[in-house]
């Protein structure tokens, strides 16, 4: 397409050997030399003629001969009125030569004014009718009103006119146009351009390169007749002339150009008009287009958003998998044609306002809520769930694959845990302890204390399983109830293993200690009985002797001799009575803790029927006098006794149920002290009785339940007990007033310790302390549990575990269980027994002990 606009001066140059700085240093140089080419003047002229008749017919006139045509200068400026189509100054009439010169000059003026720089050229030379400056005023007027508005692609004037013939002949064979002259000289280039704009004057397949002159005739006789173009030129002048006059060629050629111009214009406005309806339509359907891709990106963005924004997790990993691989074909498949399709919506848009608003027409308004704005939003909302999306199925899919990895793992421990606890149970209730020896004991407990080692070394894998249970129910695994239900039977089949485990331990140890008991109360039988069955022997050997005597001294001594051996017959019933409660203790043994072996003594054949056959009558009588003395005994242990255990009871509750301060406390404790000192007497007393009786050789008082040392223990029990609270309470006052405990604080651990005492002596049961512990803050495992003031500060309680406990049994129970250990604590040191040997004489033996 080309522009008819008037302006820019050339930028691009071809190499044709012209330019327009040549044609002004021809200009320069004319005024030197005022010769010209015979055939190129002679191609001017006539081209020049031809090309000015041809605006000059347009006014109704012509010239004849250029030089003398233009000497008045009306004709000049009557073809520069029909050029410019504007009124130049109206000229003079007279035939003056100054009135010819002054039209000249107005002719000239009028082309200075439209930027016309001429060089050398003066109205006196065009009145005196100098060809060469006739010539090349024409050629200027040429250059500036046929040329100079020629303008193709930024090139203008004669670059502009030679690229647009290059661009018109170029499909041509044979046709090359470089320049104005040369390129010409064969006619194909002139035909062309007929050819190329009416291809149905010309066949330009029948032209032939070789003759040139036919093709320039055909090319001018066409152009003449059909296009309204003057025979410029001759064709024997350019094809005889080795370099055709360039301005000529130049002239004829934009007449050419201006010839197919106008009516390239006329199409071009015809191509405009309905370029512009195509443009409407484009439009249109642009508009539509945008509507309908707009409302199905929309509608699929609504559809699509959703199903990203759902996060309900699926319960096994193939599902979750299905997920992410439906997530993964939508980025892959779905997603990137709706990706291009909005980027060409967007396009699309942003094209259409441009070519509505090059059309000056109103820019384009989508439907409500179909805005580029619009779908922008809606696009960074499913991008945005999208995005949470993604890391959600990741985040799902990472909780899964380790569910399903610690859910393996669960099941793996689990089920190697139960293979080793199957019928552990029936193992740890048997009672095969009850009727083994003692050997077979230390055997049974030494497999236990095995036992016991792997049982500790599962404790972690048990923890393990209950970890793993807990964290599956942290990642909220599908399956959790029954990961739960079983975790929860292995922990009660462990505890229930526990509990067995301790309570086999506990019978294991109490039945060896009871056959040790047992051991060592046969051992002790064997040995006591032994010397005793031996002495009784051999004093009945000696009372049965007969004997001979001569002197009255003899006599005597035989005498005194069975004084004393009557004076040593408690003791010696003493040691009787003991042997038979070793025999008596191991059937109550037996009895009490059923004790299924049989009771056969490894260490002796002799038997308490054996002893009790051989004891004499004799016991009657020593027992009459042992009575009294029981008696008198047990009168005062009875009010003792009460005495010292009414006490312990008192300070017990007054150390629980005593309000008000420490100090307070302390005046109370201060009393009960002072009424403990005065009763001591009292106890002085007893040990007086108490030392009767061991000298009677009297070991049992069925008239009281209390023995000297247990009156001895009660009493030193009692007496620590008092200092041992008193030292506690000025424990508390120091650390009350080193720590600032409040005494609202001191009474919040009462209080607590009073809750939890259920026991009318002041004492708290196992249970009811760990408990007291745990409300005050205070949480231990169980072994810190066990010791009633393990970890604790003084504050922690004002007075210990009541230290009766070991006492409590034998105060409190009417019938107490007979102590393990065989001897007496009120027994004295063992009897001394004389005795007659068979062979004459008395030895002193001493009854053995174990």
């Amino acid at each position: 397409m080309f522009s008819m606009m008037t302006q820019v001066e050339t930028t691009v140059h071809y190499n044709n050997g012209y330019d327009q700085e040549e044609y002004m240093t021809q200009e320069d140089e004319w005024d030197r030399d005022l010769l010209l080419d015979p055939a190129w003047e002679k191609q001017q002229r006539k081209t020049f003629t031809a090309w000015c008749n041809s605006h000059l017919r347009k006014a109704g006139t012509q010239i004849e001969n250029i030089e003398e045509d233009f000497r008045n200068g009306l004709k000049l400026m009557l073809l520069l009125e029909v050029i410019s189509g504007e009124r130049l100054p109206k000229p003079d009439r007279g035939k003056m030569r100054f009135h010819k010169i002054a039209n000249v000059n107005k002719a000239l003026d009028y082309i200075t004014s439209k930027g016309v720089k001429l060089v050398s050229i003066g109205a006196e030379e065009i009145v005196d009718g100098n060809v060469k400056m006739t010539l090349g005023m024409i050629w200027t007027i040429i250059l500036r009103f046929a040329i100079q508005d020629i303008s193709v692609e930024e090139t203008s004037a004669k670059e502009g006119l030679l690229l647009w013939c290059q661009r018109k002949t170029a499909p041509y064979r044979n046709v090359n146009v470089q320049n104005f002259h040369v390129s010409w000289k064969d006619g194909l280039a002139f035909c062309a351009l007929i050819h190329r704009h009416r291809p149905d004057l010309i066949d330009y397949s029948k032209l032939n390169k070789d003759d040139p002159l036919g093709n320039l005739n055909l090319a001018l006789e066409i152009a003449e007749k059909h296009l309204d173009i003057p025979k410029m030129l001759d064709a024997e002048d350019i094809v005889n002339t080795p370099k055709p006059d360039e301005r000529a060629i130049m002239t004829y050629v934009s007449c050419f150009y201006h010839a197919f111009a106008g009516a390239e214009q006329a199409e071009t406005a015809a191509n405009r008009i309905c370029k512009v309806l195509g443009v409407n339509q484009e439009n249109e359907k642009l508009m539509e287009d945008y509507e309908r891709l707009a409302s199905e990106l929309l509608e699929w963005i609504r559809r699509t958003t959703p199903w990203l924004e759902n996060r309900t997790a699926e319960n096994t990993m193939a599902a979750m998998r299905r997920k992410l691989e439906d997530f993964r074909d939508y980025r892959r498949m779905h997603k990137p044609p709706k990706v291009q399709e909005k980027c060409q919506l967007e396009i699309n848009f942003n094209t259409l306002q441009t070519k509505l608003r090059i059309s000056n027409r109103p820019a384009f308004m989508p439907s409500e809520g179909k805005m580029v704005s619009d779908i922008t939003s809606a696009w960074q909302g499913l991008e945005q769930a999208e995005k949470g999306y993604e890391e959600w199925l990741l985040n799902e899919i990472r909780r899964l694959e380790r569910l399903e990895h610690l859910a393996e793992k669960f099941r793996q421990k689990a089920t190697t845990h139960e293979a080793w606890a199957q019928g552990k149970d029936h193992i740890l209730t048997q009672k095969d302890y009850e009727s083994a020896s003692l050997t077979q004991v230390r055997a049974l407990l030494r497999k236990h204390e095995a036992f016991e080692s792997d049982l500790a070394a599962h404790q972690d894998r048990v923890e393990q399983i209950a970890a793993i249970a807990q964290e599956l129910n942290e990642l909220d695994y599908h399956a959790a109830a029954a990961i739960n239900e079983r975790c929860q039977k292995i922990c009660d089949q462990w505890d229930q293993l526990g509990t067995l485990t301790q309570k086999r331990r506990e019978a294991l140890e109490r039945t060896e200690k009871l056959l040790e008991t047992i051991d060592q109360l046969f051992l002790e039988f064997a040995k006591r009985a032994a010397p005793f069955n031996n002495w009784m022997e051999g004093a009945m050997e000696d009372l049965q002797d007969m004997f001979i005597v001569h002197t009255v001294e003899e006599i005597q001594s035989l005498i005194s001799a069975h004084d004393q051996f009557k004076a040593t017959l408690p003791e010696a019933d003493s040691e009787r009575q003991a042997i038979l409660g070793i025999q008596n203790e191991i059937q109550k043994i037996s009895q009490s803790y059923g004790i299924g072996t049989a009771l056969t003594n490894p260490y002796t054949t002799i038997t308490t029927a054996e002893i009790s056959v051989k004891w004499d009558k004799e016991e009657l009588a020593r027992q009459h006098s042992n009575e009294r003395l029981r008696r008198q005994f047990a009168a005062q242990a009875n009010l003792i006794g009460p005495w010292i255990q009414t006490r312990m009871e008192e300070i017990g509750h007054s150390s629980v149920e005593m309000s008000g301060t420490l100090e307070d406390q302390m005046t109370q404790l201060k009393q009960f002290e002072h009424i403990i000192i005065n009763y001591k007497p009292n106890i002085d007393k007893l040990e007086g009785d108490h030392q009767l009786i061991q000298e009677s050789l009297v070991f049992d008082n069925k008239h009281t339940n209390y023995t000297m040392e247990h009156i001895r223990v009660g009493w030193e029990l009692l007496l620590t007990t008092i200092a041992r609270t008193i030292n506690e309470i000025e424990t508390q006052i120091l650390t009350r007033d080193a720590k600032g405990i409040s005494q609202q604080q001191m009474n919040d651990f009462r209080s607590s310790f009073n809750h939890f005492d259920r026991d009318v002596k002041g004492k708290l049961r196992r249970d009811d302390f760990k408990a007291c512990l745990i409300s005050l803050g205070h949480v231990g495992n169980d072994k810190q549990m066990a010791s009633p003031i393990a970890g604790l500060g003084p504050l922690l309680h004002p007075v210990p575990l009541d230290p009766f406990l070991t006492l409590e049994p034998l105060l409190l129970n009417p019938k107490p269980p007979p102590p393990l250990p065989i001897s007496n604590p009120c027994s004295p040191q063992p009897p001394s027994i004389i005795c007659r040997r068979r062979k004459g004489g008395w030895r002193q033996m001493t009854l053995g002990r174990a």
